[in-house]
């Protein structure tokens, strides 16, 4: 039985935010999140870019940690941080930092995945105890480079039941919005127009393949080639419908994502569902999803802080990895391409 606290210093340097956290056992102090506004000139994450604003950003923000939470290094228990999957360089160096800082306090190491952490996230400590879900549960992760459902049959037992064959959901949002020439990041200006538009007004493409997986490649290509049709007639087209593009794409996308996460849930016979990942802070998403309940399921949303990439959700998978002693090592390289 746990007698004394646990202390984590966890560290996200996946992609293009720089993240650090603070916990005692599974309930966060603090959470500091710097976001790389860099890329919005290049409408997307140039990965030399990233690495480089990681280097600026690390120390600040493990420092900006460790104040909100009131804690100093030595009250550290060990240090966490995102081996991968990620950008080769940006993964190096919240890495490198993690390792240097564990070696000079003489503290221990813990390697998390990436995409455990978004599962992983709903069960930090809040108010309501009714927020994290029992075994076995459905979970739903969209982000900008993963779409998975998952059945999670405990902390680290995870099953696979579908994912996508190409693009990940948040990346069919940035298309859409890069070929509507909204700027980057492009997904939540397509919930914001959504809101105001017709989701019926203009019907795209939902690619049909095997199982519960998923394609959103030619989506992507339906939007794109439908909006040069209609530009060669009308210039105007984009301006005029904007709001209903949105919407339309956007609905699109999610009864996609719904219609899989409901067929595993009647074939598998799970009454909760889960939601994780970026593209969780999708306000339709999350209205489908909670929508669920008139259904008979049980369903659970993090909070937005933690859908979006952050290290209080790699902090909570370290503590539960380092309460069953599973601790990393100085030798572990990043793995860009670390399966689940």
């Amino acid at each position: 039985m746990q007698t004394t606290n646990v202390i984590t210093l966890a560290i996200e340097s996946s992609c293009d935010d720089t993240s650090c956290a603070v916990l005692i056992n599974n309930r966060v102090l603090s959470n500091v999140v710097t976001n790389q506004e860099i890329h919005n000139l290049y409408g997307g994450v140039v990965p030399e870019l990233a690495s480089r604003a990681h280097q600026q950003n690390i120390v600040p923000a493990v420092d900006a940690a460790l104040k909100k939470a009131n804690m100093s290094l030595h009250d550290v228990t060990y240090v966490a941080y995102t081996n991968g999957p990620g950008l080769m360089g940006s993964l190096l160096v919240g890495a490198s930092f993690a390792k240097g800082l564990a070696l000079a306090l003489n503290k221990p190491l813990v390697e998390v995945n990436h995409m455990q952490g978004h599962y992983m996230a709903h069960f930090i400590a809040t108010e309501s105890s009714t927020s994290i879900p029992p075994f076995p549960f459905l979970c739903l992760t969209v982000s900008g480079g993963h779409t998975q459902i998952l059945l999670i049959k405990n902390h680290f037992e995870v099953i696979i039941l579908g994912e996508t064959l190409d693009d990940a959901a948040g990346e069919a949002f940035d298309k859409v919005a890069k070929t509507l020439q909204l700027p980057y990041p492009g997904g939540p200006l397509v919930d914001k127009y959504a809101q105001q538009g017709n989701p019926k007004a203009h019907i795209f493409a939902k690619p049909k393949v095997d199982g519960h997986n998923f394609s959103f490649s030619g989506f992507k290509t339906s939007v794109l080639n439908y909006i040069n049709k209609q530009k060669q007639t009308d210039a105007d087209f984009v301006t005029n419908n904007m709001a209903d593009i949105c919407a339309s794409a956007q609905h699109t996308i999610i009864s996609m994502l719904m219609k899989n996460v409901l067929a595993c849930a009647n074939e598998y016979n799970i009454k909760h569902i889960a939601l994780a990942g970026g593209v969780a802070a999708n306000s339709q998403l999350r209205k489908e999803i909670t929508a669920l309940q008139q259904h008979g399921y049980t369903t659970y949303i993090p909070a937005f802080e933690y859908c979006t990439d952050n290290a209080a959700m790699i902090g909570i998978t370290a503590y539960y990895k380092y309460l069953n002693n599973d601790l990393g090592t100085q030798q572990a390289c990043p793995q860009p391409r670390m399966a689940l």
